[in-house]
């Protein structure tokens, strides 16, 4: 039974090389909402584990023949013997059960077994969505500095040799230096060129909030609108009355009419009673969404409000501070050095920024704050990259005449792997 779900193991792996570009919240729905919509995708097609998904009791009809026609024409039970006292008394076996007095008795129709995998199936489509479009967004932008950053990390340790260890190269301090010089423009290039990434964040992250409101309002009308009040009636009912919600929604015996014709030409009523295997499984799993999906849109509501308080005071040094230190990942920060960078930092800088913190150590991520207090250019003066290297270039020409010296954006005296006063780092 195990081997059936394989399907989710690539979700599960560990991968030394993952970079997080996302949230707990965001990992809610894209991960583990994704994987028990799929885990209960596979449970309910598991027939040889759970015995057929209908069986009805006929004596006239062949079996095969019964079963297929009750499965896809809607069975149904009467709403009259939904009857908790009856059923405790014994007048009924089962809720919903008993004999018909009229033919326009009020009944309770149930076709949605029939579309429970398809539904669920396209519900974990769903929640996938809004981390497929935010990586698009992302474009791995972070994975890359990440990558280049650690294994200049990993380059204090080493002097004038590289270290080559299966597929991984570290290169030696001296090649570290000229890489930095790269990642360190690349990343100045990307935090300035791309302004629209921390709104595409924002709006990624509030289609999350749309799609969990979206699913439990879809969820309910597919349950014929028992989906509201399930979680609520199963607390209060499930361990005091006989007969509960989830006896009601996903009932275990059905009725089901029959109808051919006769040797004289008549049609036939039989009335048969199918027994619902599968609403074993399919109780317990909208059970569990019902109670899920709760959790996860306070989650979402939540983490949207994180959101708000991270626009509105990005600004603020302690806030920054604070937010870096522990909730990216952490670590102490120098705070004039990170106060000179959250100054020229715009919102998509500063989100930027975070998750570069959350990804990499202590050590290079302080150097990275050193290194853009002098560098990252003013977003008040320079609308982009090239603004300002056009102003530096400008201003270079005119010191040229004055005696100044002429200092390029990558030629700075103090790169990632050097302390404050130039010395580089053991």
């Amino acid at each position: 039974m195990l081997n059936a779900f394989s399907a989710v193991a690539p979700y599960l792996k560990f991968n030394p090389a993952y970079v997080v570009v996302d949230n707990f919240v965001f990992k809610l729905h894209y991960r583990w909402t994704f994987i028990i919509l799929l885990i209960a995708t596979i449970l309910v097609t598991l027939r040889q584990y759970f015995g057929e998904h209908i069986k009805c009791i006929s004596d006239t009809i062949p079996a095969h023949v019964i079963n297929t026609y009750c499965f896809f024409t809607p069975t149904f039970t009467l709403v009259r013997h939904l009857n908790n006292s009856a059923l405790e008394k014994g007048l009924i076996f089962q809720p919903g059960i008993g004999p018909e007095e009229t033919q326009h008795e009020e009944i309770k129709r149930h076709a949605y077994y029939q579309w429970v995998p398809f539904v669920l199936f396209g519900q974990a489509l769903l929640f996938y969505i809004p981390h497929f479009l935010w990586k698009s967004f992302e474009g791995g932008r972070i994975k890359t500095l990440v990558l280049g950053l650690r294994m200049v990390g990993l380059s204090r340790y080493l002097k004038d040799q590289s270290l080559k260890i299966g597929k991984l190269n570290v290169p030696s301090l001296e090649e570290a230096e000229s890489r930095v010089k790269i990642i360190r423009r690349a990343m100045i290039d990307r935090m300035r060129i791309n302004q629209s990434w921390g709104a595409h964040l924002a709006l990624t992250e509030f289609m999350n909030l749309l799609n969990i409101l979206l699913q439990i309002y879809l969820t309910n009308r597919f349950l014929a609108g028992a989906f509201y009040s399930l979680g609520v009636k199963i607390w209060r009912e499930r361990w005091t009355d006989q007969m509960d919600a989830l006896d009601v929604v996903f009932p275990k015996v059905t009725k089901c009419h029959f109808r051919k014709f006769g040797p004289s030409g008549s049609i036939q009523l039989h009335d048969t009673l199918c027994v619902m295997a599968l609403n074993i499984i399919n109780e317990k799993i909208y059970a569990v969404l019902w109670f899920w999906y709760l959790f996860v849109l306070i989650m979402t509501i939540l983490g949207l409000i994180w959101r708000l308080c991270t626009f509105f005071f990005y600004r603020n040094v302690r806030f920054t501070k604070f937010t870096f230190a522990y909730f990216a990942k952490p670590g102490r920060i120098d705070e004039q050095e990170l106060a000179a960078v959250v100054e020229k930092c715009n919102f998509s800088n500063w989100m930027f920024l975070f998750f570069l913190r959350s990804n990499i150590s202590e050590f290079l991520f302080k150097r990275v704050i050193f290194h853009l207090a002098s560098e990252l250019p003013d977003p008040e003066k320079d609308n982009s990259i090239n603004a300002f290297l056009d102003r530096e270039h400008t201003a270079a020409k005119v010191g040229t005449s004055g005696g100044a010296q002429k200092v390029q954006l990558d030629e700075v005296d103090t790169p990632l792997l050097s302390e404050k006063d130039g010395a580089k780092m053991d």
